[in-house]
């Protein structure tokens, strides 16, 4: 495991999209496997700055999302994928073929997990894999829980990851309770994983999941499993991993 912790969020950020880009440019038909939530927007964002200078071209990159809200489409400003071409797939050169993500708008749980498990055995293996981390240690939408998930599937969110969402949503509109997300094993095919952490509100999960014990009640900690992992925190994310 490689661990870079950087002083603050503007660094991390930029630490993240110096790895990812370093992907692109090495094989420029990679896949990608792509997150959301707050943590990525300042990584996409300094893509699509280099993008814009002539420095990066996403013309042959495939990506594969995580997740996506069961029940929510691209017309919903609170979908996945909306947050991704707002943030990256609508300011470069992606092709939409080469988009990938589950389809929210699929109500059918086992139809839209199959099609999605499917989708991810034909395009193979991610060749970096780009994670954040939940309160709670979830990667992905894989929750605490007693087993590690495998595959893609249908997860009940937790009180406290709805909670966390909610800031994302107008008032007065409640958050989805259920999500298709990839499993643990969906995660951990991918060649190369990385992590980016910002905040003290992040420093206990960053402490469980690197350094405690492998336990499906902190799903990300299956990572340490993992060949090739880096961690990219900041400095109030790493507080409580310091000697």
């Amino acid at each position: 495991m490689r661990i870079y912790v950087t002083k603050n969020y503007d660094e991390m950020s930029r630490k993240a999209a110096n790895i990812i880009s370093a992907q692109i440019i090495l094989k420029p038909d990679c896949v990608l496997g792509l997150a959301t939530g707050s943590t990525p927007v300042g990584i996409y964002s300094q893509l699509v700055d280099w993008y814009e200078k002539g420095d990066l071209d996403f013309s042959e990159v495939i990506t594969v999302n995580l997740d996506e809200y069961r029940g929510l489409g691209a017309e919903s400003e609170q979908s996945y994928v909306y947050y991704m071409r707002k943030n990256l797939f609508d300011k470069v050169n992606l092709k939409s073929e080469n988009v990938h993500l589950p389809d929210g708008r699929i109500t059918d749980a086992e139809k839209a997990c199959r099609a999605y498990n499917t989708m991810l055995a034909e395009i193979g293996p991610q060749d970096l894999q780009l994670l954040g981390l939940g309160k709670n240690g979830h990667i992905g939408f894989n929750e605490p829980g007693k087993f590690f998930e495998k595959d893609v599937h249908c997860v009940e969110l937790t009180q406290s990851t709805v909670e966390a969402n909610q800031r994302f949503f107008e008032a007065g509109k409640s958050v989805p309770t259920h999500a298709y997300t990839m499993g643990i094993r969906s995660i951990l095919r991918a060649k190369r994983i990385l992590v980016v952490a910002s905040g003290e509100d992040k420093a206990d999960a960053v402490q469980k999941v690197f350094f405690g014990q492998v336990t499906p009640e902190v799903p990300g900690s299956i990572l340490q499993l993992h060949d090739d992992v880096t961690l990219v925190a900041d400095e109030g994310a790493f507080s409580k991993c310091r000697a």
